[in-house]
């Protein structure tokens, strides 16, 4: 999948990109790159005045070249992916200064639409559900009802061009506003860690 870099040095220039709240309307990333409309892309935004790099799902409506004549930037219009908006709302208050307290991660997470099941310790049954996105450290699990905090499971996803499903250890740590239950991987052994890795450099190649 193609990564779109997008560097904010200003608040006044991110909403210049996104003037919107909503992901039902489109962001614009200058990219010299040619793009086709529908292709999927992930965007990453990096600034001074994110604790760590924020990356969305979207998929290009258009591409215009530069008219440098014109003073018009070469870049796509995208439309961001629905499971993103609280994404997007957490970059417009960083970015408005509204969220000034948030705790840097150690990794960054991959956003996907990855289907998965998981079940929780001591339970024998399997539920169907998905992750929006992953890194070394954790995921987030779509659930219906969050999940309590502190539930100890164990999450089972294909990787892609696999054909056997990989364990990993997890324990819920929080929640978000769409019902989503964070989770923190726990127990990795060397193995288990290299095994994730793998997987997450296949989501990202896929």
């Amino acid at each position: 999948m193609v990564i779109l870099k997008l560097r904010i040095r200003s608040a006044d220039e991110w909403r210049e990109l996104a003037p919107s709240d909503s992901v039902n309307e489109t962001v614009f990333i200058p990219t010299t790159d040619e793009l086709e409309a529908g292709q999927q892309v992930i965007i990453e935004v990096s600034s001074a005045l994110l604790p760590n790099k924020v990356l969305i799902r979207g998929a290009v409506q258009t591409w215009r070249p530069a008219l440098p004549r014109m003073r018009v930037r070469a870049g796509a219009t995208v439309e961001l992916a629905n499971d993103e908006q609280v994404k997007l709302t957490f970059l417009h208050e960083v970015f408005s200064g509204k969220r000034t307290d948030v705790p840097r991660r150690r990794h960054h997470r991959l956003p996907v639409s990855v289907s998965v099941r998981y079940r929780i310790t001591n339970s024998s049954s399997y539920v169907e559900s998905a992750i929006s996105e992953i890194g070394v450290g954790g995921a987030l699990l779509t659930t219906t009802d969050p999940l309590p905090i502190d539930t100890d499971l164990t999450l089972e996803v294909v990787p892609p061009g696999g054909a056997a499903a990989i364990e990993i250890a997890g324990r819920v740590s929080y929640h978000v506003p769409s019902g989503g239950s964070g989770l923190r991987f726990v127990s990795r052994d060397g193995d288990g860690e290299r095994r994730l890795r793998e997987l997450i450099r296949r989501l990202r190649a896929s």
